[in-house]
C-alpha cells in the first residue's frame, strides 16, 4: 500500500456535487502558510482546495456511464470520473452515512470506486484519493440525528492514498473500474501502515485526484484536477450510531451475508454484524 503524505486545508460548503478543480493541494495557500511558506500570486481567494470551478466547468455529466459518451471525447485529454454504485451511495446520504474507524484499520462499505473517461489513451497518469475534514465540526447523534456538538478536534496527518496500479495508460484506466477498497481508516495517531488517520464523531469528504505524470516522484509538482461527490460524506464513528445506517449495511455489504436476519435472534445478529460488517 502506498500513500503520500502532507498537510492539507479543510474543504468548505463550496464542495458542491460532482465539481470539479484545478490545481495542487500539495501547494495550496494553506498548506504552504501553515509551514511558514508562501507560494507567488497564490492566496485564499485562489486556493484551489477551497473553491470549486465556475458552472461552465462542472462535472454536470459525472452520473451519466461513460458508453453515452462519443468516441471522439474518450480521446481527449480532459479526463472525466463517474461515481460507481451512486445510488447506493445516495442511499446512505439520506441517512447520514458512518464510517467506523478502529486502531488496526477498517475498509469503508459501501467502497470508493470510479470509472474515468476523457483522458490520453497513450499518456500515463496517477489516480489517487485523499479524505479532508468537511467542515469545523464536531458532532453527537442525538434524538435519532446528527447535530453539531462543539468544534472539531485538531486535524489528524492528512494523507493523500495512491491507487496501487499508478502511473497507467489512460486506456488502462479507462478500462476498467478504479477500485479504491483497500484504503483503511484508522484513528491511530501513530499508524505506521499509511492508513488515513481520522477523528472520530467528525464530518469528512472523500475526493478523487487525477495526475497527468509518468512518475509519482514528480506528484508534488503537477497539477492536480480534484473531483468531489457530495453523496460519499460520511461522519467517522468507532461505533454505528444510526440503526439505519446499520440496516443499510447489512442488506448491501456481501461480508456481512452469514448475518442478516432471517427471522429470529435479529437483535443478537445485529450486535454481531456491528463489529464484522465492513471488515
Amino acid at each position: 500500500m502506498r500513500s503520500f503524505s502532507e498537510p492539507f486545508t479543510r474543504v468548505g460548503d463550496a464542495a458542491l456535487h460532482g465539481t470539479i478543480s484545478v490545481g495542487n493541494p500539495l501547494f495550496s495557500a494553506s498548506a504552504l502558510s501553515s509551514r511558514g511558506l508562501s507560494h507567488p500570486g497564490l492566496d485564499a481567494r485562489t486556493d484551489p482546495t477551497c473553491h470549486t470551478s465556475p458552472p461552465e466547468q462542472r462535472s454536470l455529466t459525472s452520473r451519466l456511464p461513460p458508453e453515452s459518451l462519443g468516441e471522439g471525447e474518450l480521446t481527449e485529454d480532459d479526463p472525466k470520473v463517474y461515481l460507481e454504485a451512486s445510488d447506493l451511495w445516495t442511499q446512505f446520504h439520506k441517512c447520514g452515512t458512518e464510517m467506523v474507524i478502529t486502531k488496526s484499520g477498517r475498509r469503508m462499505f459501501p467502497p470508493l470506486r470510479a470509472r474515468c473517461a476523457g483522458m490520453d489513451r497513450e499518456a500515463r497518469y496517477v489516480v489517487l484519493m485523499d479524505i479532508v475534514a468537511a467542515d469545523d465540526c464536531r458532532y453527537k447523534f442525538h434524538n435519532s440525528r446528527w447535530m453539531v456538538a462543539g468544534k472539531a478536534d485538531p486535524e489528524m496527518p492528512k494523507r493523500m492514498y495512491i491507487h496501487p496500479d499508478s502511473p497507467a495508460t489512460g486506456q488502462q484506466w479507462m478500462s476498467k473500474v478504479v477500485n479504491f477498497h483497500k484504503l483503511k481508516l484508522t484513528n491511530n495517531m501513530s499508524d505506521k501502515q499509511g492508513f488515513t488517520i481520522l477523528n472520530s464523531m467528525h464530518k469528512y469528504q472523500p475526493r478523487f485526484h487525477i495526475v497527468k505524470t509518468n512518475d509519482i516522484l514528480k506528484l508534488p509538482y503537477s497539477t492536480f484536477r480534484t473531483y468531489v461527490f457530495c453523496e460519499t460524506e460520511f461522519i467517522a464513528v468507532t461505533a454505528y450510531q444510526n440503526d439505519k445506517i446499520t440496516q443499510l449495511k447489512i442488506d448491501n455489504n456481501p461480508f456481512a451475508k452469514g448475518f442478516r436476519d432471517t427471522g429470529n435472534g435479529r437483535r443478537e445478529k445485529r450486535q454481531v454484524v456491528i463489529q464484522f460488517v465492513t471488515k
